[in-house]
């Protein structure tokens, strides 16, 4: 049988609160049955916190009442992410009296509590994975939907890929596995022609250290498959061999951490709920507030990552982008109708297509692609109910 994925529509029937996005996110709550987690388990919340001026992740409203429903079941939910962003989650209205639950740093105060996990893909061996989710009974998944500029997308498995280990993996192993494909010739490499490959391109990716002899590519930067600058500029030289493998490296190796950290808990005590608000071009790492590029979709929810993470994609991909809320340091987006390009590839680059972490994930067995999506009260059988009472607040009721 297909995965179910439920889906509540940000758009409500009537202006009464058992038509609107949080009577959808209750009765989803319902349907997902956490009951599945047994009375006293400890049940780790992973979502990100922001950091800095960051605001735009996953509201505490919606934590809150998460945190509530696991504890009616009996267990023990603590809301968890890196140290730094737990450290000034207070900033951005997390803590502990506003969850419900502790806040707990994922790899420890330090980034030290670690286990060492086999990941057997191109040049990364090893990750440390953080401890608080490898000793959890339980996982729930918080996801905020939005853009990336190295993936084009941050959604559930970038959430546990890299929100799931240590610093130094996150950075420095997940972050430049795309180098694994090889796509620069030293030898056709002069040190001329190196300087006109790094002006030749809009974004500032290309960089050359003349000492070493060396390009590098910031592929986060890097906007190839809307921006072929470069190699329009190495045509007749042919130093650069660039093409979409090195972007889809990424998109792999998220899924294979994804999938490791999964593998550490049972398949009945883990759920994965996607919230499409405040749909933002970048992930929530930089710390900014940025301009939504999306409208406000909703929430969606499952038990299958690669079956939740394809639904978000599809919605957003039917919302279409806002293409004033597009920031203008954003170069080479691609807003021609006539060329096929999900939204995120549209800001972030042809080569970055978001839907490969779900094929990758599927081929891993981690899910399927193929959903059965569930709207919950939708707005076109809302209209039809009769409306309650509403109560007002003309004086202090405290309803």
């Amino acid at each position: 049988m297909k995965p179910t994925v439920y889906y509540g529509s940000i758009i409500h029937g009537q202006s009464a609160h058992f038509a609107s996005l949080a009577a959808k996110y209750e009765e989803m709550m319902t349907r997902l049955d956490l009951s599945t987690i047994a009375k006293g388990d400890k049940v780790a919340v992973k979502m990100h916190l922001g950091f800095r001026d960051g605001f735009q992740t996953v509201p505490v409203f919606f934590v809150r009442r998460l945190v509530k429903r696991v504890k009616e079941v009996g267990a023990y939910p603590y809301v968890t992410d890196n140290p730094t962003a737990v450290y000034n989650a207070v900033d951005r209205g997390y803590t502990q009296e506003t969850c419900g639950c502790p806040i707990i740093p994922v790899s420890g105060v330090k980034d030290g509590y670690r286990y060492e996990t086999e990941i057997g893909y191109r040049t990364v061996d090893k990750m440390n994975m953080a401890g608080a989710l490898h000793d959890a009974d339980a996982l729930i998944n918080l996801v905020h939907v939005k853009g990336h500029q190295t993936c084009g997308y941050g959604g559930a498995f970038k959430n546990l890929a890299l929100g799931g280990y240590c610093g130094e993996d996150r950075w420095h192993k997940i972050h430049g596995v795309e180098d694994s494909a090889p796509w620069v010739s030293p030898e056709k490499l002069t040190p001329g022609h190196a300087e006109k490959l790094v002006s030749s391109c809009p974004c500032g990716a290309l960089k050359y250290d003349p000492d070493k002899r060396t390009l590098t590519n910031l592929w986060h930067e890097c906007m190839n498959g809307n921006c072929l600058e470069c190699l329009e500029a190495d045509r007749d030289v042919g130093a650069l061999n660039l093409t979409q493998a090195n972007f889809a490296a990424f998109q792999e190796l998220m899924a294979v951490a994804a999938g490791k950290v999964l593998e550490t808990f049972s398949s009945d005590k883990v759920f994965h709920l996607g919230f499409l608000l405040d749909i933002t071009p970048q992930c929530d790492c930089p710390g900014l507030i940025s301009p939504p590029v999306v409208p406000d979709i909703g929430i969606v929810a499952g038990r299958d990552i690669v079956a939740m993470e394809q639904a978000a994609l599809d919605l957003v991909a039917q919302a279409s982008l806002i293409p004033k809320m597009i920031p203008p340091y954003i170069k080479k987006t691609n807003l021609d109708p006539g060329i096929p390009l999900h939204p995120f590839q549209r800001i972030w680059g042809a080569w970055k297509d978001p839907y490969l972490v779900c094929s990758y994930g599927e081929k891993l067995g981690l899910g399927s692609i193929d959903y059965h999506l569930k709207e919950i009260l939708p707005p076109e059988e809302t209209v039809k109910m009769q409306e309650p009472n509403r109560v007002f607040e003309r004086q202090p009721t405290f309803y």
